[in-house]
């Protein structure tokens, strides 16, 4: 909670959170590209979670001000 409390900065300004969440969609972009195109199971696993992982960030402005 701690942790999370001292990103309150970023998350509330608009320009930084804009870019950080279009960074995460890029990193998104990729995985789901990955995962696409993979036939290797495991490859699939790890892009998935990757992509899962990601999705989570996003929400961490509902997080830090939670």
């Amino acid at each position: 909670k701690q942790v999370v409390s001292r990103l309150k900065a970023m998350v509330n300004n608009l320009q930084q959170w804009e870019a950080f969440n279009s960074y995460i969609d890029f990193l998104i972009d990729q995985q789901q590209r990955a995962l696409e195109q993979s036939d290797n199971v495991i490859i699939m696993h790890r892009s998935q979670g990757a992509v899962a992982a990601l999705r989570r960030l996003k929400t961490l402005r509902d997080v830090a001000n939670g």
